[in-house]
């Protein structure tokens, strides 16, 4: 189903008003737009790792809560629908948006991906690994409560696309470089900590950034994107406190301040090594007065205000 951005229009401040629902009107034919828009339309990863559904309708509803985002800088935007999954063929369409990726990549436009379960990191990687062609290295970081290092079991899920990621680059000879913040320690069992730590995976705990930045978070990050050639930026909302983000399938009991998590996007960004990015776990069905949804356009936006 297509999407009709609409929302506020003050023409008496001109130009300088415009908000994003006006600017992916007028360049929606644009060739070289710098951000480029997918949602991925499906409960069936997050119905397989048996959480909450209503994902599936997470890209409208933050459609909705960014059109009215004011544009503050040159900024083309590009939408480009829905991928949707057809009954439980999770897999055909993860190949469709990593076709898209790949695509976005190769026109270097500036792909985020809306999801959805947080399955679309599994498509999201294969579109940049098809691009790259092993010619480039990665780093991963994901800002997220789990570590979403389970195996498939026997197919995919919203819990398994890291662990999907870090056997494609092993059996390609590169090196898993990947970095969870946000992680929860009761949000993820024993088993998954071993497996993350087989893997030499990078985490950073929910508690030690709710005591306030680390002082050396920054330029850890910096020295993290400045070590590979392209990053990939990947968020499941559920990263976030509850207050904020009510709307996802596991919220979280303690979770990061939208301030902390806006402040590591912006250090990532900086870095200009950021390929593409995608915002999963939002879930429409669970939001209060639309919070979550703002919360998720928020963090849309810090991710934009950089490119």
């Amino acid at each position: 189903m297509s999407f009709e951005w609409k929302g506020r229009i003050d023409n008496e401040d001109g130009p300088s008003a415009e908000r994003w629902h006006q600017r992916v009107q007028a360049s929606h034919k644009a060739e070289s737009p710098t951000l480029a828009l997918l949602g991925f339309q499906t409960d069936e990863g997050v119905a397989r790792n048996k959480g909450r559904v209503g994902a599936k309708n997470g890209p409208n509803a933050l459609r909705a809560a960014a059109a009215n985002l004011p544009i503050n800088q040159a900024l083309n935007l590009r939408d480009d629908g829905d991928i949707e999954v057809e009954g439980t063929d999770l897999e055909s369409a993860q190949v469709k948006v990593a076709e898209w990726v790949t695509n976005k990549l190769t026109r270097n436009e500036f792909p985020i991906v809306m999801g959805g379960g947080h399955e679309i990191a599994y498509a999201s990687y294969l579109g940049w690994r098809r691009w790259a062609k092993q010619q480039r290295s990665l780093g991963i970081i994901n800002l997220d409560a789990h570590l979403d290092l389970r195996k498939p079991n026997p197919t995919g899920s919203s819990g398994t696309p890291f662990y999907q990621i870090a056997q494609s680059i092993q059996q390609d000879g590169g090196q898993f470089k990947y970095w969870v913040l946000g992680v929860s320690e009761v949000a993820n069992t024993a088993a998954l900590f071993q497996r993350a730590e087989d893997l030499n995976v990078q985490l950073t705990y929910d508690n030690q950034l709710n005591l306030g930045e680390p002082p050396e978070l920054a330029s850890q990050l910096v020295d993290f994107c400045n070590a590979v050639d392209d990053i990939y930026l990947t968020i499941d909302l559920d990263v976030l406190q509850a207050a904020f983000m009510p709307a996802v399938s596991a919220p979280a009991a303690g979770g990061l301040s939208l301030a902390m998590v806006e402040r590591i996007i912006s250090t990532v960004m900086r870095s200009g090594k950021v390929r593409l990015a995608d915002l999963a776990e939002l879930n429409p069905e669970y939001d209060i007065d639309s919070i979550g949804s703002k919360t998720a356009a928020r963090v849309l936006y810090r991710i934009s205000r950089y490119l």
